[in-house]
């Protein structure tokens, strides 16, 4: 037991010197795609709760506005309380709120209990985004972006499988039938109990919190650089995030009212338009991690501008292809300015993390409707002229500091000083 002990630790003190610990790392994805899955069924059986509960629109806004307070407001604080206090098992405590808020969503016999039953998943999600992103950060072995890219990818996938398995599963069968789901929120504790594991270990092997955070020290900037950069990243997000609302959500009236596709036909071009915000989303973190994150948020916000302000005035074939280009790059950016801001900011992962997740999720719900409502009032295409103009605020990205660069000039002054 004594060998078996020794060779544990030094398999975890490797980890935290260098080596990519990848099992954690899948489970940690693995984990994002049924957190994202459960999530994505809520909007997906709108339509059942409309007809079981007589709601109008407004009501059903109010549900996508519970889970999205829940979901987005208590994360930064997530993050805060754990970067302080971490809480290894908290993982599994997160899927164990979601796990409750699936049962009472498809046991609800009213309208507020399905607001309930909304907050509660969403809750669930703020305890699982913070605490994971940081688990995923301690396994990467130095490969930040790479290990930021797995982990979201996870939850891409979860987004794009949780509609298709509502549409086979809740709708034929019914609101109860989402109770069926909870075998995946159970099989999510069962992983994230094994990962909690592995972190209090890593934890106690790399020197718990002061060692931890030791690791991850650098000259600190100036706070009033931090701040200002801080900003300009929620700018970037901002402007990735409502422009990926307006084809997520959109994306097929605008092919089914421009093109007069059927809407099979539409949710095809959807799902490629899907696929390619995956594969982008992989593919952002390791290129940061050879490139420098800052060309990656270069190039994924304004690099996108020519093909965005082509988009609306394309034909079919245009369309299809130039979204699939939109969505692989401009889902690069993602994981680049999430570890972007988490190196701004040493020693506060779990904040950061719960931050930008948190600011994902409020700009996706409120441009939603916003969006939504200037579509109601225009047309479809106005919402496309408009949007096409968002990733000019990829100029912003010229006032983040260089960071990398600063790190690379002084790991090589160390050994001259030497």
């Amino acid at each position: 037991m004594a060998t078996s002990s020794a060779v544990r630790d030094h398999a975890l003190a490797r980890s935290g010197g260098g080596s990519t610990v990848l099992p954690v790392l899948v489970a940690i994805s693995f984990c994002h795609l049924l957190n994202d899955m459960i999530q994505s069924l809520l909007p997906a059986i709108y339509p059942i709760l409309k007809t079981s509960f007589a709601l109008d629109f407004g009501q059903i806004g109010l549900i996508t506005l519970a889970f999205q307070l829940t979901a987005s407001l208590l994360q930064p604080l997530v993050g805060l309380y754990t970067d302080r206090h971490p809480l290894p098992y908290s993982l599994a405590i997160g899927m164990g709120l979601t796990l409750s808020g699936l049962i009472l969503l498809s046991q609800a016999p009213s309208y507020g209990v399905v607001l309930a039953a909304a907050a509660l998943v969403g809750t669930g999600s703020s305890v699982f985004h913070p605490e994971s992103s940081r688990v995923a950060r301690m396994a990467s072995g130095g490969r930040h972006g790479f290990a930021q890219s797995l982990f979201q990818v996870g939850g891409n996938a979860g987004s794009a499988i949780g509609p298709l398995l509502a549409a086979i599963i809740v709708v034929p069968h019914g609101q109860g039938s989402v109770a069926w789901f909870s075998v995946a929120a159970l099989l999510g504790m069962i992983v994230l109990w094994n990962v909690g594991t592995w972190y209090k270990a890593h934890r106690t092997v790399t020197g718990a919190k002061k060692g931890g955070a030791a690791r991850e020290a650098r000259q600190p900037l100036p706070r009033r650089t931090v701040v200002v950069s801080l900003a300009v990243l929620g700018a970037l997000m901002f402007s990735k995030f409502l422009y990926m609302v307006s084809l997520s959500n959109y994306y097929t009236f605008y092919l089914m009212h421009r093109f007069g596709l059927s809407v099979p036909t539409a949710q095809v071009y959807l799902f490629v338009f899907l696929f390619a915000v995956a594969a982008g989303t992989f593919a952002g973190g390791p290129i940061g991690d050879k490139i420098g994150r800052k060309y990656v948020i270069w190039v994924s916000i304004l690099g996108i501008l020519p093909f965005t302000l082509i988009l609306p005035y394309a034909n079919l074939f245009w369309t299809g292809i130039l979204s699939v280009v939109i969505g692989l790059v401009l889902a690069s950016a993602f994981s680049a300015i999430v570890v972007f801001a988490q190196e701004l900011v040493p020693g506060r992962v779990g904040m950061i993390a719960g931050m930008f997740f948190g600011l994902a999720f409020g700009i996706a719900g409120l441009g939603a409707a916003v969006l939504g409502d200037v579509a109601d009032r225009t047309s479809i295409e106005f919402v496309y002229r408009v949007c096409s103009f968002l990733p000019l605020l990829g100029l912003l990205t010229a006032l983040l500091p260089d960071i990398e660069g600063a790190s690379r000039r002084a790991a090589a002054a160390a050994p001259a000083r030497a």
